[in-house]
């Protein structure tokens, strides 16, 4: 059985996922929203860790709110600790390689993950985000940049300092997703492994509404990629669902007010969660058939 025909493996941290199938693997974990939420000290992903015990056949991953983007680290240190090689693929709106000096979180994980054995390159797709542009420039982590582990691959906004800095190739900025879709896809050429992560605030506000700033990713790129990638993954897993927490410690509400990231409104929550219900199992779909 391929993994992909495995049942989906959804870990319930904030109750945004819906039911995706009758043999699914549901983990109840909501008694650790407060401690991942955001970003969190290493000490306690490695006790998140020991306490998911995720099994080694597990299908694909729902993690729930991108705000949980740092926990496909996860099932990257289980493949690397396999003897798995493979690229890392990331559609996303941000690079998520930013600095963080308190451990992990959602913006920060690409580093970590870049330190994996098993990982060979990472591509981050979709990104429009300001992030990479030159106010932020400095905000980013350079070291899997500068050692040809990372690209950027962006629509309208650059990371022109990597050319100061040497490195122009580690930024592809395109100029529309149909562009960027058609020049990523055009580079599969080899027989290498996959494991595809996907953050759904990847695509415009037109097809799914998720809790951060969204980029300009239609379905039929999601469609073209995974049949780019077709034969080769060797796991995947999905996160950018909405969903709604209020912090308890200081600490978080702060971050959250400084990474501006506004409250969904309660009125249209069971709305946009149906949507991305219909999204979630549309995208179950396009890796089942990849994985045959």
């Amino acid at each position: 059985m391929t993994w992909t025909a495995r049942p989906p493996f959804i870990l319930d941290l904030d109750g945004s996922v819906g039911q995706l199938a009758e043999d699914e693997i549901r983990r109840p974990l909501q008694a650790w929203q407060e401690t991942l939420r955001f970003g969190c000290g290493l000490s306690a992903l490695e006790r998140f860790e020991e306490r998911l015990n995720l099994p080694p056949d597990h299908g694909c991953l729902f993690l729930g709110s991108g705000d949980y983007h740092h926990l496909s680290l996860l099932p990257l240190r289980q493949l690397s600790r396999a003897g798995q090689k493979f690229d890392l693929v990331v559609c996303d709106n941000h690079p998520d390689n930013m600095r963080y000096p308190f451990g992990v979180h959602c913006g920060s994980w690409i580093r970590r993950a870049a330190q994996l054995a098993g990982v060979h390159h990472i591509h981050v797709l979709g990104i429009t985000s300001g992030d990479i542009g030159w106010p932020h420039a400095w905000e980013n982590n350079l070291a899997p940049l500068l050692a040809g582990r990372l690209t950027y691959w962006s629509i309208g906004q650059g990371a022109p300092w990597l050319k100061l800095l040497g490195h122009p190739g580690r930024s592809r900025c395109l100029a529309t997703a149909d562009d960027l879709l058609a020049a990523f896809t055009a580079e599969q050429t080899g027989a290498g492994k996959i494991y595809l992560s996907i953050d759904k605030d990847v695509f415009g506000e037109e097809v799914v509404k998720t809790n951060w700033d969204q980029g300009l990713f239609e379905k039929k790129h999601l469609r073209r990629l995974i049949g780019a990638c077709a034969g080769r993954l060797v796991g995947a897993d999905v996160t950018g669902e909405i969903s709604a927490y209020a912090y308890q410690g200081l600490f978080k509400r702060l971050l959250t007010r400084w990474e501006d990231q506004a409250p969904p409104e309660p009125s249209l929550m069971a709305a946009r969660q149906r949507r991305q219900q219909d999204l979630n199992l549309e995208i179950m779909a396009l890796l089942h058939s990849a994985g045959r």
